[in-house]
């Protein structure tokens, strides 16, 4: 079935100044996508009706969506009205205009965009790569630098070395074996999604996805041209039961559900991997975090269960375990459809430079990969609980989940609550968090999602103590 809109109301307000009409409007709309009430994929209300909204004519606002439009903020699409394009968001928040501001620096009616970091950055997908080893990646860095590059134009790097200690890591750390030739390396997890629903036949096609899930595959897919469905995940994550009919791909994060932290039992992953088989179709395992796990072993991956090497590509990543910076995430696909995906990720130029490869493999290979798993989930393992015996103290009216696993938790909160206004909130009391609405396209949640891997222990309380002052106003205790 097609993906039901997220129901937006905007409700903007036009700065006095100068500045052309259309220009405010636009900026505007940009600020709503700067501050995260607007996302990629939200429509937005037809032209007349801002204009009723804004006791305006309706010229300006339609001179501002064109100005929107142009600039690749919004998609205008024939019978379906305007929008946000992927990536508009983070153009935003970089500071991207619609156009040229007027004199002295800033648009008419927007704030610059603020330098100032929060005392506290609880944001997901955010290690604490101070904790990385400097002397180790130096000696990975030195090297990778006495290799001679490659002079094949026509194609992407190899990475052979690359692939082949990340095969050896992948059989220990997550139990998946896979042969070096079936792993394809590629700059990051959110890059690459654009490019399975072609080399994969899925254009045209249902692709079911977690619902609250990861954004970005929903606006990758939904963009190469598949019909997305929401699938509501429970405590374990989603039920393969309750897959739509005719679907022909799953997109799951089955050990460590993102954001809600379930972690799928293996009842669920027979039964997954069950469907598959019968209707012919894909499971596409997205294993971000899969390595952390602190009360109870992690569970090996989907990717490592009989049979499942047919029918499940398995997508890992090292922006978690390392930096997401380093952008290099790596592929196994079915054999079967493994040169497609290559010439389709290469045409799109998702490749990652050869000396970066050649680093990484240099910094696996040395036993220093291993050393900082251990060390980080060490870390990471005091951190959380810091956080969680805070929140016990300050806030023991809320539940949290998916503390067992990953990075971060989420906080939850009552349907009647806006997250969006805590979170702008909570912006103001010098904590950075994201709203668990931002990551659910048709169940209705509410919630905070807070990271904890580069949160001090000694700082827990603060912080903690910061989010319940917060709360306290907007929940009955």
């Amino acid at each position: 079935m097609p993906r039901t809109p997220r129901r937006v109301d905007l409700a903007i307000t036009v700065a006095d100044g100068p500045a052309p009409l259309r220009h405010r409007i636009a900026d505007a709309v940009v600020g709503e996508l700067r501050s995260g009430r607007l996302r990629p994929g939200d429509p937005l209300p037809s032209t007349r009706a801002l204009a009723a909204d804004l006791s305006l004519s309706r010229g300006p606002v339609v001179a501002a969506y064109d100005e929107l439009a142009a600039a690749g903020f919004v998609l205008s699409r024939a019978g379906s009205g305007a929008v946000v394009a992927p990536g508009a968001d983070r153009a935003a928040a970089a500071g991207a205009l619609s156009h040229v501001p007027a004199a002295g620096g800033e648009a008419a009616g927007i704030r610059a965009v603020t330098t100032t970091a929060p005392r506290w950055d609880l944001r997901p997908g955010r290690p604490d790569t101070t904790l990385l080893d400097a002397a180790a990646w130096r000696r990975a860095w030195r090297a990778a630098g006495t290799a001679v590059p490659g002079n094949d134009a026509g194609a992407g790097p190899s990475h052979e070395r690359l692939r082949r200690v990340l095969a050896d890591h992948l059989r220990r750390s997550r139990g998946v074996a896979v042969a070096p030739d079936d792993l394809l390396i590629v700059p990051g997890v959110g890059a690459s999604l654009r490019a399975l629903p072609v080399a994969l036949g899925l254009v045209g096609s249902t692709v079911a996805l977690e619902d609250p899930g990861y954004v970005e595959a929903w606006t990758a897919f939904e963009a190469e041209g598949a019909r997305v469905a929401a699938v509501s995940v429970d405590g374990d994550g989603l039920d393969p039961a309750h897959l739509p009919r005719g679907a022909r791909a799953v997109y799951v994060t089955p050990s460590h559900q993102y954001p809600l932290g379930a972690r799928m039992p293996v009842t669920r992953r027979a039964l997954l991997l069950d469907w598959a088989r019968r209707t012919d179709s894909l499971v596409l395992e997205d294993d971000y975090d899969g390595e952390f796990r602190y009360d109870v072993s992690p569970l090996p991956a989907l990717r490592s269960m009989p049979g499942a090497a047919d029918h499940v590509v398995y997508i890992g990543t090292a922006s978690k375990l390392i930096a997401p910076s380093l952008r290099v995430a790596w592929i196994a696909a079915p054999r079967r459809l493994r040169e497609r995906l290559r010439v389709e990720l290469e045409s799109r130029g998702l490749v990652v430079n050869e000396a970066t490869g050649l680093a990484l493999a240099e910094f696996i290979a040395s036993g220093s990969l291993a050393t900082h798993h251990a060390r980080v989930t060490r870390t990471y393992a005091a951190r959380r609980a810091a956080l969680v015996a805070a929140a016990s103290e300050h806030l023991p009216f809320v539940v949290l989940d998916g503390v067992e696993a990953g990075l971060h938790v989420v906080l939850r909160l009552p349907d009647d609550v806006d997250d969006l206004d805590v979170v702008t909130r909570l912006d103001a009391a010098g904590v950075a968090a994201s709203p668990l609405s931002a990551y659910a396209v048709a169940t209705p949640v509410r919630g905070l999602v807070l990271c904890y891997a580069g949160l001090a222990e000694t700082q827990a309380g603060a912080a903690i103590r910061a989010v319940a002052d917060t709360l306290r106003p907007h929940i009955d205790q």
